[in-house]
């Protein structure tokens, strides 16, 4: 027995020692990736540091080697330095995507065999499909789009055989399409030089997918033209004396006839180009905001100011600067900003945002605010104050630009996307459900921003809402629009917060410490029962959700109020019933009576103490091949939750 238990520990010890230097070895993989590519000193990897805290780096639950890599729009410029990423053997996630990277992908990118998901679009790769990709046998998610690969693609693709989504558009791809039979949910090779009929296989994707081929037909696109060629016509059809016999004089008066017609036609043409400049030109004098790019109206009220060309108004051009705030990580400027591609991401009860691309690879949100009622002076004031708030779970505001006819506000991009989508998104077949130890991460996380904005910031959020939580890939939250209620007005219109608000703000329209804990009740709600806090999601006309809590409860308190894709994990209903109640207390309807922030904190840290990480937050699983970007529900070990008495 005594042997067994030395021979156990040695095995211990061996293996502790491994997994160090293995996490050794990858950190010295990952230097050599920094110190051997040029890249704007965006990223201060300290190295007496773990590589694990470094910016862009994940590891996995025990930090013994490097799960996660992304590096985004980070400067990283020239050709990936062979012998560097390749040695990250345990990665699964790699995103180097709108950077200037070039050349071709190293040869011992065949070393990531665990790899699920790959984006390297947005750079100046060039050369053939790499072959290295198609031994990755892992791989869920490639994106290759928007680089300078040529070539055809290989058969090989079909080695693929877990590929979900497939994206080669913008690159210069020639020849015929292969036959792939993979299970694709996505596909895109628009704007390519392919040539030829598409596949059965791949003829169910739409026209999109296959956009920007001029030679590419079949499928959605049109028909295929026929391979034999029109039989060539006999000789006596083009016989020079039979063709002549045919042709017949035009007589005087048709010759006239014809004159008349053709002036009459160019009087009508004349006068239908006059009427289009009219047109044009009315149409010229309404500033026209189309979606797909930073809104033009900003360009045309800001051009002036930015560059300072109007008269006289030079010193307000100085003051209409875009401003950055304290620590920013950027350095673009309005015009900069003006000339990113951009997209709408949504429209929320504040204004529109925008996801804009610069020219230099960075990403960034552009929120552009609407019926902003405060003054240049007023404005400027709250965003220092809210510039300078700086927590892990809370989005910093980079910069902001005010002017007469527009205001907008700079933030980081979260890729994640918002509680919002990933709690109500795509609740079909093949959704991974959101799993309860993740609900509880992304619960406190939410809370210590909040927290921290209401103690150490004093600012109260004022539109706590599922779309403004926002998600790391590890399901952290950032707490987004903060601190923008005094923009408008002191009174706070009802659909402003609907299916959120706190009772009296419906009555005094304005917004406290107290209704910030009210309507972060609402998003516990949300959390435990699945239900968006609007009364189509409930079926019942009039009810909000904490009132369909609490009937629910008041007839029997049973797991009909949960969440059924929760249903599937075992011996957390007392954990459930916990976090019930946290929230139904958050909730009441008189304010007094509702805890503050940080005593909500803590009561929820309370109910996750057991099997927590270092954070105080329990891990889920991370293996990102059961499910998109690498969330997947730990093993059914706990029983459903039955009926249970408070």
């Amino acid at each position: 027995m005594a042997a067994i238990l030395v021979l156990g520990f040695v095995s211990i010890l061996f293996w502790s020692e491994g997994a160090k230097a293995e996490s050794i070895g990858e950190k010295q993989a990952l230097l050599a990736f920094l110190n051997q590519i040029p890249h704007e000193k965006r990223l201060q990897w300290n190295e007496s540091d773990s590589a694990c805290n470094w910016v862009g780096v994940e590891c996995n639950p025990n930090r013994s080697s490097v799960y996660s890599l992304r590096l985004p729009g980070t400067g990283l410029v020239g050709e990936i330095p062979s012998g560097s990423l390749g040695r990250l053997s345990q990665l699964r996630v790699l995103s180097l995507r709108s950077n200037r990277l070039s050349g071709q992908i190293p040869p011992d990118f065949s070393n990531l065999t665990h790899l699920r998901s790959l984006y390297l679009q947005h750079n100046e790769f060039s050369g053939g499909f790499p072959a290295t990709i198609t031994q990755l046998s892992g791989l869920i998610r490639l994106d290759i789009s928007s680089n300078n690969f040529t070539g055809s693609l290989p058969f090989s693709l079909n080695n693929l055989t877990h590929l979900t989504g497939l994206f080669l558009g913008n690159n210069r791809f020639s020849g015929n399409l292969p036959s792939i039979s993979l299970h694709l949910t996505d596909f895109n090779v628009s704007h390519n030089n392919l040539n030829g009929s598409i596949p059965s296989s791949l003829s169910r994707f739409p026209a999109a997918s296959f956009a920007g081929n001029i030679d590419l037909c079949g499928g959605p696109l049109k028909p295929c033209n026929p391979f034999f060629v029109s039989p060539s016509p006999s000789p006596s059809s083009l016989n020079p004396s039979r063709f002549s016999r045919k042709k017949s004089k035009l007589s005087t008066a048709a010759i006239v006839a014809i004159s008349v017609a053709c002036a009459l036609v160019g009087l009508l043409l004349l006068a239908l180009l006059f009427f289009l400049c009219l047109r044009s030109k009315d149409a010229g004098t309404k500033q026209r905001k189309p979606a797909a790019d930073v809104p033009a109206a900003i360009a045309s009220s800001s051009k002036e100011e930015a560059t300072g060309t109007s008269s006289g108004m030079g010193g307000e051009a100085e003051r209409n600067k875009l401003v950055f705030t304290e620590g920013g990580v950027y350095s673009f400027d309005l015009e900069d900003l003006l000339r990113a591609s951009a997209e709408v991401l949504g429209k929320g009860s504040v204004g529109t945002s925008y996801k804009a691309v610069l020219e230099e690879g960075t990403t960034v949100v552009v929120k552009r605010l609407k019926d902003v009622l405060a003054s240049k002076k007023e404005f400027e004031a709250q965003m220092d104050i809210v510039g300078k708030i700086k927590h892990p779970n809370v989005v910093p505001l980079r910069a902001y630009y005010y002017s007469k006819d527009e205001k907008l506000l700079v933030f980081d991009y979260m890729p994640t996307g918002s509680l919002s989508a990933l709690l109500h998104g795509s609740r079909g077949s093949g959704r991974t459900p959101l799993d309860w130890d993740n609900r509880m991460r992304i619960a406190i996380t939410a809370a210590r921003g909040l927290a921290h904005l209401h103690v150490s910031a004093k600012l109260v959020h004022g539109n706590i809402k599922a779309s403004n939580i926002l998600l790391h890939p590890n399901q952290d939250t950032y707490v987004s629009d903060y601190g923008l209620n005094q923009l408008f007005s002191n009174s706070t219109p009802p659909n402003r917060l609907a299916g959120y608000h706190a009772p009296e703000v419906l009555e005094t329209r304005k917004v406290t410490f107290k209704s910030d804990v009210y309507s972060f009740g609402v998003l516990l709600l949300e959390l435990l029962t699945g239900k968006s806090p609007n009364q189509a999601s409930l079926g019942e006309e009039g009810i909000d959700l904490p009132r369909w809590v609490l009937s629910v409860v008041r007839e029997e308190w049973t797991a009909e109020v949960f969440d059924v894709e929760l249903m599937r994990y075992h011996n957390i209903e007392e954990e459930m019933v916990q976090l019930l109640q946290i929230a139904m207390a958050c909730v009441s309807t008189v304010p007094d009576q509702r805890p503050v922030m940080q005593e909500v904190l803590r009561m929820m840290e309370d109910v996750n103490r057991s099997e927590t990480t270092d954070d105080g937050l329990r891990q889920s699983s991370d293996d990102p091949s059961k499910g998109s970007e690498g969330q997947t529900p730990p093993g059914e070990s706990r029983t459903p939750p039955r009926s249970v008495t408070p």
